[in-house]
């Protein structure tokens, strides 16, 4: 089918990213020598800096590799970790009941910094000064602002899913409650134009300081210098500039919480799909419910149902309730709670869950089922999933030698909470995701890392290299990911044919993001699916929400054909057209 974006292909190197300048970045990486992590984590970084609304370093950087050297596929946990003051009773007495979704209370250990170079360190070639040095100058000479962070004075906000966190949307804030951050992001007081240059001096001055530790430690190895850097954001002088700002904003962040911060190196999640094995993220993060969505879909002939037919989007959509439901009723951080995943991933467990999803109408309720006692449903009170209104990017790259990385980066976004004036960045404020009732597995803990929506996703084919792919876009992650995988795997459609076709999406769920609301029933399609066939789904009881074309999505992908050493790449034009973000694939 024509797309409006080429499928980019090459021998060499591939990056797809959220902008051209980070795309330019990695492709700088790749050319000097570095490998697909090397490039990006240069990207992401440049992410940080291009894109702000959506992420920064004072987010969270999630992350799924295939190293070619190791022949093997490791999870990086770049989720942040709730500070040891964060308890229950501490919300409860200031008469909260959930977590604010802005400002420092929400605030936990920046996680991703520390992930981007323990990637670096155990899978990249290059030096910190190597892959930073493309966000430094962006941010010391100034970037050329673009439309989806200045904001587009002729398309409302609720139009689009992350237009609110342009800098036209949040400029109140940022002049009446956060001058820090209107210091940077509004020049003498203003939303800067398209194409005007903002600079962030802080943000440079940020990175140089890291890269002065990095330098004093060079003699020692790479290594050295890379734990230096490492040691000074979460030890030294800037762990105590962010501890100084959270004490100042009635954050609950300490010393010895960043002091014990780790990034840690995991097993992935996976599971088989029609000769394809998926690699996901823990239960930590909602990646295992792409898997369970792949272990019901299998039982059924999705190609013959035909490719966005009522028949098709009914059961996709049917198959996202129970995995959801799954999801609110076990994940979990796995260092504090028993999430019974194999038994989730399991197929005696598919099987009877399978059976629930009736092929004439839509469930309204909310169906967890029980996995240890291999029960197609149990008992759950209904709860509150509001569209997506956060952040996130997604940086994902392959290299001739077979090395795969996807980086689902968020967090830290400037609409959600105020600029450190010294560092030039704000912290996340991933801990609204967290519930503030003991009886969930998501409920907060000190020390406890948030269960949250960032998914990367890796596959591998016969044991070789496939594809790695990821989106923002919070709850829907994992709902337009796994249509683009059914695309490509299902459908036979190439990388860019995949992106692009007409996707859809259910809040039906409890939302991952404070309120945690949901809209049980609700399927947003865009309107490029044809009206008979919303129509055939209207009349199986889904509440049918039409949504704009080029709305439901951002997705991003890079594939490696073993067999002809051919690398493709593709790129969302959402992103664009929304506009939210510029994305951009460059392959050679």
């Amino acid at each position: 089918m024509p797309t409006i974006y080429p499928l980019i292909m090459g021998r060499r190197a591939m990056i797809a990213t959220e902008h051209y300048l980070s795309a330019a970045a990695g492709a700088r990486i790749f050319a000097c020598g570095g490998n697909a992590i090397d490039a990006a984590i240069a990207a992401t970084f440049v992410e940080g800096v291009v894109n702000p609304h959506m992420h920064t370093i004072g987010g969270e950087a999630p992350m799924l590799i295939y190293s070619a050297s190791a022949r093997r596929v490791v999870a990086i946990n770049g989720n942040m970790m709730a500070p040891a003051r964060a308890t229950i009773a501490h919300y409860r007495a200031l008469g909260l009941e959930l977590i604010p979704g802005a400002g420092l209370l929400a605030a936990g250990v920046p996680a991703a910094f520390d992930a981007l170079v323990t990637a670096l360190r155990d899978f990249g070639t290059r030096s910190l000064a190597d892959v930073l040095e493309p966000a430094l100058q962006l941010a010391s000479d100034g970037i050329p602002m673009h439309v989806g962070l200045s904001g587009d004075p002729d398309l409302p906000d609720e139009a689009v899913a992350g237009a609110g966190a342009s800098l036209r949307s949040n400029a109140k804030r940022f002049l009446t409650k956060w001058p820090s951050s209107g210091r940077v992001y509004l020049p003498d007081g203003k939303v800067p134009m398209p194409g005007s240059v903002l600079k962030n001096p802080a943000l440079a001055n940020f990175f140089k300081r890291v890269l002065d530790s990095e330098s004093s430690a060079k003699n020692r190895g790479r290594e050295s210098g890379l734990d230096a850097a490492r040691d000074r954001f979460y030890r030294g002088d800037i762990a105590r500039d962010i501890v100084a700002w959270s004490d100042a904003n009635g954050g609950l962040l300490a010393a010895d919480d960043l002091a014990r911060f780790t990034t840690r190196i995991e097993s992935p999640a996976s599971a088989d799909y029609r000769g394809i094995t998926v690699f996901k993220c823990g239960p930590w993060s909602q990646g295992p419910v792409f898997l369970q969505q792949l272990k019901l879909l299998e039982g059924f002939d999705l190609a013959a149902m035909g490719h966005n037919s009522a028949d098709y989007i009914h059961t996709v959509i049917e198959a996202a309730k129970l995995s959801f439901a799954d999801r609110e009723a076990y994940y979990g951080d796995p260092e504090f709670i028993d999430v019974p995943l194999d038994a989730l991933l399991s197929d005696r467990y598919a099987a009877i869950r399978r059976d629930l999803i009736d092929a004439a109408q839509a469930s309204m309720e909310q169906r967890p089922g029980d996995p240890i006692a291999m029960r197609a449903m149990r008992a759950a009170p209904t709860s509150g999933a509001r569209p997506w209104g956060g952040g996130t990017i997604h940086v994902t790259a392959a290299d001739r030698d077979g090395n795969l990385i996807a980086v689902t980066a968020s967090g830290g976004w400037i609409p959600s909470s105020p600029v450190i004036d010294a560092l030039g960045f704000p912290l996340g404020t991933r801990m609204q995701t967290f519930y503030l009732d003991e009886r969930h597995p998501n409920a907060l803990m000190p020390g406890k890392r948030p269960r949250t929506t960032l998914s990367p996703s890796l596959a591998m084919r016969k044991g070789e290299p496939y594809l790695a792919f990821g989106t923002p876009g919070g709850d829907q992650q994992d709902q337009w990911t796994l249509q683009f995988f059914l695309n490509v795997v299902d459908f036979a459609m190439d990388l860019q044919a995949a992106i692009e076709a007409p996707k859809f999406s259910t809040p039906h769920f409890p939302s991952t993001f404070y309120p945690h609301d949901n809209r049980p029933g609700v399927l947003r399609i865009e309107d490029r699916v044809p009206a008979n066939v919303r129509d055939a789904l209207a009349a199986r009881g889904h509440k049918i929400e039409v949504r704009p074309s080029w709305s439901e999505g951002r997705v991003l992908g890079v594939q490696i054909n073993t067999q002809t050493g051919v690398l493709a790449g593709g790129a969302d034009p959402r992103g664009q057209a929304a506009p939210v973000m510029p994305a951009q694939v460059i392959g050679w």
